[in-house]
């Protein structure tokens, strides 16, 4: 692997490689990846170059390293999917653990806007999952998650799912999310929202558009999320 002149730097090339190799599934989520001696031997790098490359894999919570252990494929458990996507907190800054209930899901043709935000062709089948999520026991959002039925040829069949969806697209079907494009507006009640929250028809809530985007940049769900905020905030760390 050498560097030319306008290529990407030789690092971006091994970054490029590593992550198209998680991709396909050489490594899979929490399996170990080999020592960066052993890849720089492998690619013809130095080790050095290998070590950046993993270096901006970390930072974007591709990998992680353990120590004395070595780098890691990052693994989406519950807790963990939680604390990186889930950002309503209770006003005092406490993290709140949602649970679900009302689950439907079903598969159909996808819409004109589902096919524009999943980048989708014409004919594509997605598959709708909505439900009512609960905070210390109260109706607090109600979410309509779409994803590609492609993606998750199955995931309609499968019974109950998790309370963190992330952690089932990773396990069972290695589309590992690693970011999310979120958008969020100020909105009212409609009756849905008043039937399925206990709230009034006009009541203000917090409208979330969210696209999560899979290692390798593949749009894998469409998420809205319609929040009640008299309980909690939308927090964010700004670093």
């Amino acid at each position: 692997m050498n560097e030319a002149p306008g290529l990407q730097p030789l690092y971006q090339q091994v970054y490029n490689l590593l992550v198209r190799r998680i991709v396909d599934g050489v490594w899979r989520p929490a399996e170990a990846l080999p020592s960066e001696q052993m890849l720089a031997a492998e690619l013809g790098v130095s080790q050095g170059t290998v070590r950046k490359a993993l270096n901006a894999m970390v930072t974007e919570k591709l990998v992680e390293r353990r120590q004395g252990k070595g780098t890691f494929v990052a693994q989406h458990t519950q807790e963990r999917a939680l604390f990186q996507f889930f950002r309503l907190r209770r006003e005092d800054g406490s993290r709140v653990t949602p649970e679900s209930r009302s689950c439907t899901v079903k598969r159909r043709k996808a819409k004109s806007q589902e096919r524009q935000k999943l980048d989708l062709e014409e004919g594509a089948k997605v598959v709708e999952i909505r439900r009512t999520r609960l905070i210390d026991e109260v109706p607090t959002l109600v979410e309509t998650v779409i994803v590609p039925l492609a993606l998750f040829p199955d995931i309609d069949e499968i019974g109950a799912l998790p309370n963190t969806l992330y952690s089932l697209y990773q396990s069972r079907y290695g589309n590992s999310v690693v970011e999310a494009d979120e958008q969020l507006r100020a909105d009212a009640a409609t009756r849905e929202d008043a039937r399925r929250l206990n709230i009034e028809v006009g009541t203000p809530i917090l409208h979330i558009d969210r696209i999560a985007i899979a290692i390798g940049g593949r749009k894998v769900e469409w998420r809205i999320s319609r929040v009640t905020t008299d309980k909690v905030v939308y927090a964010i760390d700004l670093n």
